[in-house]
């Protein structure tokens, strides 16, 4: 099929306001601009489908993001099947197309688009896409089963019912169960435990820690076990606390949290998002003030707290006090490595590891830390894979969505089809490549091979 494609000099004129001849990229660091979340005109159609146009139009005349998810394909696709060959070709009322297939995932910002503020053209595709969702979920064109399935704090509680867990997991495979959250029958669903984390955590044996700060490190964590790790994957969670513990870190659980609100907000539900903050910051802020650091298990529930709540709460102090006290796992006792605090001394190789970086914690730009660290266990060997999964905690299992995530998933379960163990710090996209390979495989969380490594 013949391409036609829009020039950057075109896609500028796009919008009067940006200044003429501005090239591409910079040597400025991106910013991201608060999100205005509270301002009326934030939801205003006509203005949104606007700024869908210029960014589409941009988006069209360089194309480099084509192989990062379907949202892209779908737009150019939209672009070259119209009579026009160009943005002014394609109906307002496709630009959705384009919005369902973006999951937030931040790698066009983060790794492609030349365009990013402070560039002139400030192009930030997954906020307007965030934009974009928040005003249909207002509008009320979100499905009820949408709704139900992003509620993982309900569904979590309800699931971990000593008497419900049973049906709940054999629920997971019931027709009736996955047509009401509108789930593909063939999507792998995750398993509920009645013996949630903090329910294993409590009976751990209290550890005699003596912090010792290191850099921006405490030494004493408190951890925000998140729905996921509570509910879903309770040997995680413990996995973590005896790693800290035998590293001489103090550890202790948040209580009383609730979901870090990353599913409701790629569901553009943001009223949600703002309820759990109201419950979750001042317990996250009280531990920080109190000496402790924050982490969580998961890297989407870590970036909700370094990156998409402050940037919705801009000037609320306590908010950015959690943000600068927020860490990943591995980026935590890298520091501590670094510093000469972390325990080498490990006592059983893992072979060949296909390990998984997934997309948000690519984006806070820590680095590979996990892969580093791994690394330097001894008779192990790292399969790098640092490409998206296409799971994105819903996208991965919806109806509509489903066919796109496998083929998004399929090249990263072929490089990890020889490896002794699967492993990646989202442990819904280490089920997903699993999901993808050709033979049966249970998927290993990057602390539990830690921990094995250790020993404990």
């Amino acid at each position: 099929m013949m391409v036609r494609r829009a020039t950057p000099r075109r896609a500028i004129a796009m919008n009067e306001n940006q200044p003429r001849g501005a090239g591409e990229g910079g040597l400025d660091m991106p910013t991201r601009h608060p999100l205005p979340w509270r301002v009326a005109a934030f939801y205003d159609r006509a203005a949104i489908d606007k700024e869908l146009r210029r960014v589409f139009e941009i988006c069209h005349g360089c194309r480099r993001c084509v192989s990062l998810c379907r949202a892209f394909p779908t737009l150019f696709d939209l672009i070259d099947e119209s009579s026009t060959m160009e943005i002014d070709g394609v109906a307002e009322s496709d630009y959705g197309k384009v919005v369902e297939h973006c999951y937030l995932c931040d790698l066009c910002y983060q790794t492609k688009c030349p365009y990013v503020p402070p560039h002139p053209w400030n192009v930030d595709f997954p906020h307007l896409m965030l934009r974009a969702k928040a005003a249909e979920f207002r509008r009320g064109e979100v499905s009820a089963a949408r709704k139900r399935l992003t509620n993982t704090e309900a569904l979590g509680k309800l699931a971990s019912i000593p008497v419900v867990t049973e049906i709940a997991n054999a629920g997971g495979r019931s027709k009736i169960l996955r047509k009401l959250l509108d789930v593909h029958p063939e999507a792998h669903l995750p398993t509920f435990h009645s013996r949630t984390a903090k329910r294993r955590i409590g009976k751990l044996p209290a550890a005699a820690a003596s912090p010792q700060a290191a850099g921006r490190t405490r030494g004493r964590v408190a951890v925000f076990v998140t729905c996921y790790g509570n509910y879903n994957m309770p040997q995680v969670v413990e996995d973590l606390v005896m790693v800290l513990r035998h590293n001489g870190i103090e550890v202790r659980l948040i209580e009383r949290e609730r979901c870090c609100g990353m599913p409701k907000l790629e569901l553009g539900d943001l009223a949600s998002v703002d309820r759990y903050k109201r419950t979750n910051l001042p317990l996250l802020a009280e531990a920080v003030a109190d000496g402790w650091d924050i982490m969580a298990p998961i890297p989407s529930c870590v970036l909700m707290f370094r990156q998409e709540i402050p940037l919705m709460y801009p000037d609320d102090e306590p908010v950015q006090d959690v943000r600068r006290h927020v860490f990943d796992p591995f980026e935590y006792l890298m520091l501590r490595q670094r510093a000469g605090l972390l325990d080498t001394a490990f006592k059983h190789p893992l072979g060949k590891v296909a390990y998984h970086a997934p997309c948000h914690q690519r984006v806070q730009n820590i680095g590979p830390q996990t892969r580093e660290l791994l690394s330097l266990i001894p008779g192990t060997q790292i399969e790098f894979i640092e490409r998206c999964s296409g799971h994105d905690g819903t996208y991965g299992v919806r109806r509509e969505t489903y066919a796109a995530s496998m083929t998004i998933v399929r090249p990263v379960s072929h490089r990890a089809e020889g490896a002794d163990v699967i492993s990646s710090d989202c442990p819904m996209a280490a089920d997903h490549i699993a999901h993808g390979l050709n033979r049966p495989c249970e998927p290993v969380h990057p602390i539990s091979l830690l921990r094995k490594a250790y020993g404990i």
